[in-house]
């Protein structure tokens, strides 16, 4: 696995999981959505960790700045 995320988006995906994770907690999101958005949180969060997202590599995308 070829890293292909910057800090940038990392950092983006980070906090939409740790807001869809307040609104679950507060009960703001419930049900299927709730759970949905929940498992999407999940998802951001394992991708910003590592670095890596496979739907980056399947279209080509590249956010990390390459040192040159």
């Amino acid at each position: 696995m070829k890293k292909n995320m910057g800090n940038t988006d990392k950092a983006i995906r980070t906090l939409i999981a740790l807001i869809i994770a307040c609104l679950s907690y507060f009960d703001i999101i419930t049900g299927v959505l709730g759970n949905v958005l929940l498992v999407l949180a999940i998802v951001f969060l394992v991708t910003s960790l590592i670095n890596f997202c496979p739907l980056y590599s399947l279209f080509g995308i590249n956010t990390r700045k390459s040192k040159e």
